[in-house]
Formats: structure tokens, C-alpha cells, sequence
């Protein structure tokens, strides 16, 4: 098939959804009980004028802010003691899975087997996520071999807009023909680069991982395909979102000191104000460069970070107010779920789509960078 344009298809999908579950209530309790500690702990600094007190986190402020009202997590035990407030995973061996491997295989059988395909159909896996536990091998390879799979793997990481990257990655390599299926797979342990002891922040993530199978379409036999008409990115550099960790952190002076900007960081309104148009325009000028209308759209699945400002771009996209049937929120039970929330939106909200019907999975984030991925019911 070397040399020939073939169209593409998304033929499975698939979530792996983390067992342990905590809810508002739970983090509100715990980030209060942390907050009491803290301000004891420096109540003369506090009475002295020289440190601003902890303010405590309430259930209706969480839900106003961001519409998430639970999320799953890998492990709920260190997150909810007031003296860790972050995950406690076991150490592994070198020669067990990783724990990015284990979500990412679980999502990952359950999209082949949606795609009706096995392992040795599929040729590369793609691993986009925001955060990988370690720099190598790469997390894909080591997907690859715990699915016997042949042919190649790679990581990649565009933040949380890393599954739409990978999708236009995964395109572009099977319409050229170097590869005929893709299986792209998104785990995303968010709750390991959450700041969880910060009050603006600490609702914000969960845990989970998803996979999406890419064929070319004169190859696909699934019953549930979506033609994927056109891609587009769109990178923009900001640091109104960042994460300073990294492998280099030791060499520096103050390397191995707590500090903040070791764990997700935002200035959420410039996100707001800066982002949100960007995707809003982007997604209409895509729609119109494919001659769509996009008020046509049957789906917006977009990248789960804040239920505002997902209404805002649903609105300014389909000119009115979407119903929600048409622009499905996963936020309530996942919370921002990072690269994996677009497609979490698209796996579990797609079946009442008819053949021929429209839609468009979209993703953004740090970078600022945004994918988009306008797809046809087949």
C-alpha cells in the first residue's frame, strides 16, 4: 500500500477507569483538615501579618469553578491524609509492567476488541500523555511488548492536547502508508502532578486511560467506524501553564527543595481569556476550511478542563446553546482527566450517532497548544 493516500478511520476505543473514587466532599475535608494544621502550625507568622492563612475549600466553590463534582484516582489512601496529600503508588521492580503500561493495556484490549482486530494486526503504538513516570524506555515499547505486539513504539507528550496530536500523527503515518493500524493510547496519572495542598487547584484532575485504534479504512471490519475527514494543530507558546519538573531538577541549587512550580501550576483566568477564543475560532476556521458548517456539527467532543469554558466554545461554535446530548461533559465523573478527556467524551458518547452525521474531537492545553479531529459516522 506504499505510496497510495488512504482514507482512516477510528475503529475502537476504549477506557480504563481507576477504581478508587474521591468525591468533593472527601477533598474538602481533607484540604480543610490540611489547611488547620498549616495555619497552627504558623499562627504567629499569621497573627504577625508576615503569612496569609490557608483559606478553607468548600463543596459549592469546587462545583461553580470547574462543574467537577468526583473524580478516580490509582490510590485515594495518600491523597486523603492531611500529612501526604498526594498518591502513594508500591515501588516496582524493573522487571514488572509500569503502572502507566497496566492502564494504558486494560484501555487498550477493550478498544482491539472493539476494533474486532488482535495484536498482531496492529503495527505501532503511539503513547501520548501529559506526564510519563519515567524518560525510557518508552512507555509505548513497553505497552508494545505487554501486548505482543510487532513493529514500533513512541512516546509523546503535547500536555493535554497529547490525543488529538497522536491522532493526527497516527493519520498521517497510514495515509502515507508506512503503517496500516495505529493503537494510540493516553494514561494519564494526573493525580501525581497535582498540587493537591493548593486551594485553587486541588479538585481540578483525576486518574484514567484511554486508547484509540486507527486503520485505514479499506482495511477496518468494525462495526462502529468514524471517518476521520481532516486534522489540525495548533501550538502557541504561554507559561500561564507549566510544570518545572524534570530530570535535570538535581543539578540545580535549590533542586531538591519542595517548591511549587515542581507540580502543575496555572494562572487560570489568562487561561480562560486566552484560550478559549483561540479554540472557539480554530475549530470554526477548520470547520469552514472543510466546507462544514459548523452549526451542522451532531458532536462536540471537547477537552474536559472546565464545564465554562466548554459552554462558551459550544455555544460560539453551534451559534446557540448546545444541548448537552450534543456536547457531552465527562467532567462531573472524571474531572480534567489531561489528553484522555476528549476521547473519554467521544468512547462513551457516540452511539446515537447516525451514518453520515459530524462531529469533532478537540483538546487543549498547555502550550498553549490545540488539536482538532472532524470525523463522519460511517
Amino acid at each position: 500500500m506504499a505510496g497510495q493516500m488512504r482514507d482512516v478511520v477510528i475503529s475502537g476505543s476504549g477506557v480504563f477507569t481507576p477504581p478508587d473514587v474521591v468525591t468533593n466532599e472527601e477533598l474538602v475535608e481533607v484540604f480543610n483538615a490540611f489547611a488547620d494544621k498549616e495555619n497552627a502550625r504558623y499562627a504567629d507568622a499569621i497573627a504577625a501579618g508576615e503569612r496569609e492563612p490557608i483559606p478553607h475549600s468548600n463543596v459549592d466553590f469546587i462545583v461553580k469553578a470547574s462543574g467537577i463534582e468526583r473524580r478516580h484516582v490509582m490510590d485515594k489512601t495518600g491523597v486523603l491524609d492531611p500529612d501526604v496529600m498526594h498518591p502513594q503508588l508500591r515501588q516496582r521492580t524493573d522487571d514488572e509492567p509500569g503502572i502507566m503500561t497496566e492502564m494504558s493495556v486494560d484501555a487498550a484490549q477493550q478498544a482491539m476488541a472493539g476494533a474486532g482486530i488482535d495484536a498482531s494486526q496492529v503495527d505501532a503504538v503511539i503513547c501520548a500523555a501529559s506526564n510519563h513516570e519515567r524518560a525510557y524506555p518508552a512507555i509505548a515499547i513497553e505497552v508494545q511488548e505487554a501486548l505482543g505486539i510487532d513493529g514500533f513504539g513512541f512516546d509523546m507528550n503535547v500536555a493535554c492536547s497529547s490525543a488529538t496530536f497522536g491522532m493526527q500523527t497516527a493519520v498521517d503515518m497510514i495515509r502515507c502508508g508506512s503503517v496500516d493500524t495505529v493503537l494510540m493510547v493516553n494514561p494519564e496519572i494526573c493525580s501525581g502532578h497535582l498540587e493537591w495542598r493548593d486551594r485553587d487547584c486541588h479538585f481540578i484532575f483525576g486518574d484514567v486511560a484511554t486508547a484509540v485504534i486507527l486503520q485505514a479504512k479499506d482495511l477496518a471490519t468494525s462495526d462502529d467506524q468514524f471517518e476521520v475527514l481532516s486534522t489540525r494543530l495548533l501550538t502557541q507558546f504561554s507559561n500561564n501553564i507549566r510544570n518545572n519538573n524534570g530530570f535535570l531538577r538535581r543539578t540545580r541549587p535549590d533542586g531538591l527543595d519542595d517548591r511549587r512550580d515542581m507540580q502543575f501550576m496555572q494562572n487560570g483566568r489568562q487561561v480562560f481569556k486566552q484560550v478559549v477564543p483561540m479554540v472557539a475560532e480554530m475549530v470554526i476556521d477548520h470547520c469552514h476550511d472543510e466546507g462544514v458548517d459548523p452549526t451542522s456539527l451532531k458532536r462536540l467532543w471537547l477537552h474536559q478542563a472546565n464545564k465554562a469554558m466548554n459552554d462558551f466554545i459550544g455555544k460560539k461554535v453551534m451559534g446557540r446553546e448546545p444541548d448537552p446530548v450534543e456536547q457531552p461533559n465527562i467532567l462531573q465523573e472524571y474531572a480534567n482527566t489531561s489528553s484522555a478527556g476528549s476521547i473519554i467524551a467521544f468512547s462513551q458518547n457516540h452511539d446515537d450517532l447516525e451514518p453520515g452525521d459530524l462531529g469533532i474531537i478537540c483538546s487543549f492545553g498547555a502550550g498553549y497548544s490545540v488539536g482538532n479531529v472532524i470525523v463522519k459516522r460511517l
